[in-house]
């Protein structure tokens, strides 16, 4: 076996295959700065158009993309009502979710053809925030967030709507639609982590629960919700039309090692390191659904969001909340700006016997993205700091930049870090790659997810100018709000592409995959052995008899074996290392 070679490690990080990256084609924008001149878009291959919602004008703009390089507006339709949220295209059937003018009453999907001529339209629940179709598209589900008046006097519940198409293309005819709520749910079926606490409690569970994104699986069967403000997933049943159960996502414990973060604005260096008695809630935006060894699989991008209306806030800084003197014997230090003083934490979590100190903290979001087994309902892996790591290692001196501020250096250390939002999948020549699209430090980072439990960090693009200030459109993409793949089957030039839309920066962006992987004249590629857990406490498996070598970050060798199919690291340091197994791309190895 070859010996590893370590040329640059940083602690928590990958080491980028560099199999697969994106080059920018080009890009079309609105000329509208940081006023949701672009959000969600979506593509029909027949007319070679991407759909995209503007916020501003609350019109869809219809993008030429025939020629990647110099995509043009063909067009802008006006829908009605009140925002439009989220759009989606199957078949040439184009579904746009729009909220009503008052937001806390029901909204409403739009359906046109590609030319933009109305085809027909449904009532859905309050406030639909994500609108999409099923994998066979006889079904179009929206998320329908619910969400309350800033007052709290209004609090519609929140729910997913089901609408059942009789074919899959056109003519359209809806069959029916099914508004799912929680009405059903008691808090018996809720585990702890489950975050019901809005208006001070006063909220129900059925009020409470916020859909803001769904995944459905390949086989049409479930549909998996993010429930972001509650860090829960919603399982249902699209057969029966059921809630199969609410999973709680649980906490991300920042004392461990592989969980490091970078937590105050107020410090002039990067110092990603572990807390005592942090924890993370995962908070997830947008999710996707893949397949992998006929296993399921669901990616979270980890955002994070708290309630902050004026009748109810749940978010507050360290500094300004009592400590229990147990848990924080040194709650001064912890206290300050440097250290956690200024890191914003959620106030329904942390003071476990009602004393009015807080026992332990929990910040929102999980500055990363997770995979989770949905057979078995697990969660298999979290990129722990990696997104950080990542992010030092190619923009040092912007380490945690805002969208729209003047390229500040950890600006957002103290709130979210990268704030990962937008996720999409790719499967190119029996790989897949996840694209993980970064709100605020803006830009895309591509991971090989072939092995769910051990992905591999590809590269990290970012078209975004940090020599410009953040507050012109000279600076470039900023705040990608949803990554769109483009199979080359699909595509105008036989490329496959990514779209990236850009909420603050008003523009939308065209690359073009590019790498080992990408070609279409590219043989299949052999799945990777897996190796899990990952993490571990010591022993390690592999899912076939393989060689295998392991080293530290120095790029010691500490164990090396021949045709195995485990081994053990429970005699060495924690921390992070890296394996070989035959002759593939390296892999990292997380030792809790």
């Amino acid at each position: 076996m070859r010996r590893l070679l370590l040329l640059l490690v940083l602690a928590g990080s990958s080491i980028s295959a560099q199999n697969i990256s994106m080059q920018l084609m080009g890009t079309y924008a609105t000329g509208i700065f940081d006023d949701a001149g672009t959000e969600i878009i979506t593509y029909d291959p027949t007319t070679q158009r991407i759909f995209s919602t503007n916020g501003s004008t609350k019109k869809v703009d219809v993008i030429n993309i025939s020629n990647p390089s110099s995509p043009t507006l063909v067009t802008s339709w006006t829908i009605g009502g009140g925002g439009i949220n989220s759009i989606a295209c199957k078949n040439g059937i184009i579904a746009v979710a729009v909220e009503n003018l008052v937001k806390q009453d029901s909204g409403r999907v739009v359906f046109l053809d590609a030319n933009g001529t109305k085809l027909d339209s449904v009532t859905v629940g309050a406030l639909p925030d994500m609108v999409t179709f099923s994998p066979n598209g006889l079904m179009v589900l929206t998320a329908n967030e619910g969400e309350p008046s800033d007052d709290y006097l209004v609090d519609p519940n929140g729910s997913v709507s089901i609408i059942e198409l009789a074919n899959a293309g056109l003519p359209l005819s809806i069959s029916s639609v099914t508004h799912l709520d929680f009405s059903s749910v008691t808090s018996a079926q809720l585990d702890s982590t489950v975050r019901i606490n809005g208006n001070n409690g006063a909220a129900t569970i059925a009020q409470d629960l916020e859909p803001e994104y769904v995944a459905i699986s390949e086989d049409n069967s479930v549909a998996w919700v993010s429930l972001q403000e509650n860090n829960a997933l919603a399982e249902i049943d699209l057969t029966s039309r059921t809630l199969i159960a609410i999973h709680g996502m649980g906490y991300k414990d920042h004392s461990l090692f592989s969980n490091a973060l970078d937590a105050s604005d107020r410090r002039n260096i990067v110092e990603i390191t572990n807390h005592d008695h942090l924890f993370g809630l995962y908070m997830p935006d947008a999710i996707a659904t893949f397949t992998v060894n006929n296993s399921h699989y669901l990616i979270t991008a980890n955002e994070g969001d708290g309630r902050d209306y004026s009748a109810f806030s749940d978010e507050e800084r360290v500094k300004d909340l009592t400590l229990d003197g147990t848990a924080f014997p040194n709650a001064s230090l912890v206290q300050q700006d440097t250290v956690l003083g200024r890191l914003t934490v959620s106030t329904s979590e942390g003071d476990v016997d009602n004393d009015g100190d807080y026992d332990y903290l929990c910040t929102f979001g999980g500055r990363s993205f997770s995979i989770w087994d949905i057979d078995q309902a697990t969660l298999i892996y979290d990129s722990g700091n990696e997104l950080e790591q990542q992010v030092l290692a190619s923009e040092p001196q912007y380490f945690n930049s805002n969208n729209d501020d003047n390229n500040s250096f950890k600006n957002r250390s103290d709130n979210k870090g990268p704030e990962p939002e937008a996720v999409e999948i790719a499967v190119i020549n029996g790989r897949t790659f996840a694209f993980i699209g970064l709100e605020r430090q803006s830009g895309v980072m591509i991971f090989d997810v072939s092995n769910p439990s051990a992905p591999i960090f590809e590269d990290f693009v970012n078209n975004r100018d940090f020599s410009q200030s953040a507050t012109t459109a000279a600076a470039g993409d900023l705040g990608p709000e949803d990554v769109l793949y483009i199979p080359a089957t699909s595509s105008p030039n036989g490329k496959h592409l990514v779209a990236v839309s850009n909420e603050v920066s008003g523009s939308v962006s065209i690359y073009e995959l590019i790498g080992q992987y990408v070609g279409l004249e590219e043989a299949e590629y052999q799945m990777e052995i897996r190796v899990f857990p990952n993490p571990s406490v010591g022993l390690f498996h592999l899912d076939r008899p393989a060689d295998i070598e392991v080293v530290d970050i120095t790029g010691k060798v500490i164990l090396t074996k021949e045709n195995v199919q485990s081994f053990d690291l429970s005699g060495v340091s924690k921390g992070i290392y890296f394996v070989r197994v035959n002759d593939q791309p390296i892999q990292k190895l997380i030792l809790d």
